[in-house]
């Protein structure tokens, strides 16, 4: 399984981004898909997670402006994020898991950028 992320960039607090997650096979099979973002010196952060169900589910840090949503047709996982501020700089990793076959697969990272 290969997941490509895209969509980072560099924008103005305020503004928004919209981040993809590609995966190479039907992402159908998948239980949970999300983002995690990394920032140097702090923990990995769960920003987003959708079930097969179309369950969502995010930390108070993000919710109510970001938005993860799937397109099982384009195999593609995308994460919404409206409003953001500089604290939402960091590097976004998208990973999707079977539970019943674990460890997680995870996209190489994609850097967001916001400056005040």
């Amino acid at each position: 399984v290969q997941l490509q992320a895209s969509g980072g960039g560099l924008v103005q607090a305020g503004g928004s981004l919209r981040l993809s997650c590609a995966a190479s096979v039907s992402i159908s099979r998948f239980d949970r898909m999300g983002w995690y973002r990394r920032t140097p010196g702090k923990e990995r952060e769960l920003v987003a997670v959708i079930t097969s169900g179309g369950i969502t589910n995010y930390p108070d840090s993000v919710k109510g402006r970001f938005t993860i949503s799937r397109d099982n047709a384009k195999n593609t996982v995308y994460l919404q994020m409206n409003s953001l501020q500089p604290e939402d700089t960091a590097v976004y990793y998208c990973y999707v898991e079977q539970l019943s076959a674990p460890p997680p697969y995870w996209g190489q990272g994609t850097q967001v950028t916001v400056s005040s």
